[in-house]
């Protein structure tokens, strides 16, 4: 087990007084909680919590073949545990109606693309998978855990004002303004199992054990939700051995995330 560094980034949209668990300053606006990989191993996949009061950037990223195009190792799919959620949490995936992107970016310039965003009221447990080309934001009130295909690769499209760099044009070419439906979509529950197979990582939801694993696994981390598991307490994450993930137990919940991409480490 090599429990990986933690970086803490303060965000204008964090959250101070984060759970305990954390060990951060109560009084910092903390939006994100990274944890680094090793100086020599680059990680296919990252992990992260955010921790949001209000909503984050309307965003897009490409697939792996256009962010190659464009001289990046790979594309982005991601996907959301909802760990916690405010009455008024809410978060955007998706658009109400299929919006051709002409219509789309014409909208992200006048502001009226918050209106085209399916927003949703998300719950304790729920499970999204955000793959490549849908838009999407988180809004306030929300504990995730994100997994995600590692690489730092955001198309903004709109960011309510804030002065930050839009990316409208190259967006233009890779959103697929839609309606969300994906089948990985879930409830995490009580019970464990794989959340995610692949194509670019594996995800796994684990109730005291782990749950029958795929035979490869690469780079696999683990982190501890709401008890230790071994040496390994809430709020920390490392990599482990693939064979020492499935003999895993705990009094509580924890995730194992993967890369499923050949030649994983």
């Amino acid at each position: 087990m090599e429990q990986l560094p933690t970086r803490i980034v303060d965000k204008p949209w964090g959250r101070t007084g984060i759970d305990p668990r954390f060990h951060v300053d109560p009084a910092r606006q903390v939006g994100e909680i990274w944890f680094e990989p090793p100086a020599d191993r680059p990680l296919d996949v990252m992990v992260k919590y955010l921790f949001t009061t209000e909503r984050l950037s309307v965003q897009v990223h490409p697939d792996d073949a256009t962010a190659r195009q464009r001289g990046y190792p790979r594309g982005k799919d991601e996907c959301w545990i909802v760990l916690d959620a405010d009455e008024d949490a809410e978060l955007g995936i998706g658009t109400l109606r299929d919006v051709p992107a002409d219509e789309l970016i014409a909208a992200a310039r006048n502001g009226s693309i918050v209106d085209l965003i399916d927003w949703r009221r998300p719950k304790k447990g729920d499970f999204i998978y955000n793959p490549a080309g849908t838009i999407h934001a988180l809004g306030p009130g929300l504990t995730v855990l994100e997994i995600q295909q590692a690489v730092d690769l955001t198309y903004r499209l709109y960011d309510y004002g804030r002065p930050r760099e839009l990316h409208l044009a190259k967006a233009a070419n890779v959103v697929r303004a839609r309606p969300h439906s994906h089948a990985l979509d879930t409830s995490v529950g009580a019970q464990s199992r794989v959340l995610v197979g692949g194509p670019h990582f594996g995800v796994a939801w684990c109730a005291g054990v782990a749950p029958e694993l795929p035979s490869l696994m690469h780079d696999v981390q683990l982190l501890p939700i709401d008890a230790p598991v071994g040496q390994l307490k809430p709020g920390e994450c490392a990599l482990i051995d693939s064979g020492a993930a499935r003999s895993l137990t705990s009094e509580g919940k924890f995730v194992l995330a993967w890369s499923t991409e050949i030649g994983g480490n």
